[in-house]
């Protein structure tokens, strides 16, 4: 168990590095907050969720697909089919579950309260695709750990699931500019992050879209797919309505966001409205360029 938080360690540090390269040389967007202050935040509330990981649940997702494999639980431990295909199917059966669970974070008033934290980013780089609320971290921890356990997947797929999903994260929510042509063929295989920015979008008909952090076919499949943003990618507010001043997201205000923080209308049942409505009812009137 040991080894594979290393293998995790060693790959998240060599994927957060070469984005962190990427992001410099060739941005996509320029910066509305500090990339000093956005990091300091954003990579102190992950070290805050790690510690609550270890706290909370001393096991991890490969421990428990390890102990399935041992007490033979699970859907796999009863078929008997290559340990390729195994493998292969347990990775996308897991892709699914998290594009589900990320639809329920939206969905849900009480779940999304936790979710507005990665949501109200004032900008998007690779270290908003690692910044969750430490309450939704724990949540979806447990949700995998009991699909995990009642699938009874390869050790191995775990392990790679949970590495793709981690390089994935930061590879969509990367601040880095790609030509349009490697974009399309990309977006056949993965999630690239001019497809999920659309769902970083301040307008909550493109907030309630792509929906999929690692496999892009899912959104595809279940009619969540939007292709690109109204604004072009310059220029697209990002974050969500009710939350547009920096100094409100500090560290400490993040944490306590799902208590204090305004839900505005970002649920799914009110897919297709306008959020900047809820805004000028509590915050004003909007940028005359943002209606």
């Amino acid at each position: 168990m040991e080894s594979d938080t290393l293998i995790r360690l060693l790959s998240s540090l060599t994927i957060f590095l070469a984005m962190a390269i990427w992001e410099i040389t060739a941005p996509r967007r320029k910066f509305s907050v500090s990339r000093k202050e956005r990091w300091f935040n954003n990579l102190g509330i992950v070290l805050i969720d790690t510690l609550a990981l270890r706290v909370l649940l001393p096991t991890t997702a490969v421990g428990i697909a390890m102990t399935a494999g041992q007490a033979d639980w699970g859907l796999f431990n009863s078929l008997h089919i290559p340990e390729t295909v195994s493998i292969i199917l347990a990775v996308v059966f897991l892709d699914l579950i998290i594009y589900l669970q990320h639809l329920m974070f939206h969905a849900t008033p009480l779940l999304w309260r936790l979710h507005m934290m990665h949501h109200a980013d004032l900008d998007l780089d690779l270290t908003t695709g690692l910044r969750f609320h430490p309450i939704e971290i724990i949540i979806s921890m447990l949700i995998k750990m009991t699909v995990i356990a009642a699938l009874g997947p390869p050790v191995v797929s775990v392990l790679i699931f949970e590495i793709l999903l981690n390089g994935t994260a930061m590879f969509n929510h990367g601040n880095i500019r790609m030509p349009s042509a490697l974009d399309r063929l990309l977006r056949l295989v993965v999630v690239t992050p001019d497809m999920h920015r659309v769902h970083h979008s301040v307008t909550i008909r493109e907030t309630n879209s792509n929906f999929g952090f690692n496999l892009p076919w899912w959104d595809r499949l279940f009619g969540t797919y939007r292709d690109q943003p109204v604004a072009d990618h310059e220029t697209m507010r990002l974050g969500l309505s009710q939350f547009r001043n920096s100094r409100d997201l500090s560290m400490g205000r993040l944490l306590l966001l799902p208590f204090t923080g305004e839900p505005g209308s970002y649920s799914l049942k009110h897919i297709g409205g306008n959020p900047e409505k809820l805004r000028k009812k509590t915050h004003g009137p909007a940028d005359p360029d943002h209606e």
